[in-house]
């Protein structure tokens, strides 16, 4: 097996959220370790082109707004037109919101949980089919969703409506898998801690401050987020069922907390 453990030769994906941060991190991943197609999708198509002609042409934009099921069933159709089956799914498109408990307004409760929490759902649902004609029993397709330290841990910040998307998907890709297992599909999920991204500013802005509270004393790479992205989508973690795996530096299984 060896090298070809991690290779995703010959696969193709489609990755939400892909124009910039965690979501471009994985796709360039994804091209590096051999796939031959990854599709990205994002809100804004200027952003969603200019990141598909930076990664070459490999690489192929579909704009799309997956908020609404009915967006789902577009970006579906888009990628159908071009492909027949798929190889792996990655659930990455997001959005945060944070204000004071007494103030946090019912549209950016509606906003995060749409997005972080309905959408993996409904365009699983209806990616479904070229997700199953793709997975084997000896090799399944993949499904991997993109949640957040925040689902496991208590963040200071008032981002209600985030933390509990987080949480929520969490749960679901447990639920998803116990379905999807039986069509040869494996469902996991990615918990980042702090990468700098465009929604982590902090990370990204006070990068070296944040260092100095997470065990592992720095924030995560480009690297540290392929590196999980392509093992989960790869023969290598064929094995790993419903599982979330916290790519954080130590800070929700590691660091004591409290006092």
């Amino acid at each position: 097996m060896g090298s070809n453990l991690f290779s995703l030769d010959g696969k193709v994906a489609l990755v939400t959220g892909g124009s910039r941060g965690i979501g471009k991190m994985i796709a360039k991943g994804y091209l590096e370790a051999g796939a031959a197609r990854v599709y990205i999708s994002s809100r804004k198509a200027p952003a969603c082109l200019e990141t598909a002609e930076e990664l070459g042409s490999q690489c192929i934009a579909l704009p799309q707004d997956v908020s609404t099921v009915e967006g789902c069933k577009a970006l579906t159709a888009a990628y159908l037109a071009k492909e027949d089956k798929l190889d792996i799914l990655l659930n990455n498109a997001g959005a945060a919101w944070g204000a004071d408990f007494d103030e946090f307004p019912e549209s950016g409760w509606d906003k995060v949980v749409d997005l972080n929490l309905k959408s993996p759902f409904f365009l699983t649902q209806a990616l479904h089919g070229a997700l199953t004609k793709a997975g084997t029993h000896e090799r399944p397709s993949k499904v991997i969703n993109v949640a957040s330290i925040d689902g496991i841990r208590l963040n200071p910040q008032e981002t209600y409506s985030y933390h509990a998307s987080k949480a929520g998907l969490i749960y679901l890709t447990r639920r998803m898998a116990a379905r999807l297992i039986q069509d040869n599909i494996v469902m996991s999920a990615i918990a980042p801690g702090a990468f700098a991204s465009e929604m982590n500013k902090v990370a990204r802005d006070q990068g070296d401050e944040i260092a100095k509270r997470i065990p592992g004393r720095r924030i995560g790479t480009d690297e540290d987020m392929q590196g999980v992205a392509i093992y989960l989508a790869s023969r290598a973690g064929d094995y790993v069922v419903g599982e979330t795996i916290a790519v954080d530096g130590g800070v929700s299984m590691a660091s004591f907390g409290g006092l």
